[in-house]
């Protein structure tokens, strides 16, 4: 497991610290925060689990994840360039806060990239 990304990043503890540390910044933000208003807290739970499990699952690790594939859950969301690039910028403060080294930041950043033209409208 450490040859994969999942235990270069330090494993499952380390990728949900990281979602923690991310939801909670994006929630805080005043352009991105509507994106989770007026949803009930097991809904949100709900996301945050999904979400470690996609991370871990795409990193290489044991887990299996369940939910839609991006296109799929983003859609009529109405996420901007601007949204996205305000996303981008409190994942670079995550994996500033938790220092993560310049190889896995790059594999990280790359990989999310990769899922811009499904989220983004």
């Amino acid at each position: 497991m450490a040859d994969t990304l999942y235990g270069s990043l330090g494993g499952y503890d380390a990728i949900a610290a990281v979602c923690d540390d991310l939801l909670i910044r994006l929630q805080a933000d005043a352009q991105l925060a509507r994106f989770w208003q007026n949803r009930p807290e097991d809904s949100l739970r709900r996301e945050k689990q999904l979400l470690i499990n996609f991370l871990c699952s795409a990193a290489g690790g044991p887990l299996y994840y369940v939910g839609r594939d991006m296109k799929t859950s983003h859609r009529g969301m109405g996420i901007s360039g601007s949204d996205w690039e305000r996303f981008i910028g409190h994942l670079e403060a995550t994996l500033d806060k938790f220092a993560v080294p310049a190889s896995e930041r790059a594999a990280v950043l790359g990989f999310i990239d990769s899922t811009k033209s499904d989220i983004v409208d």
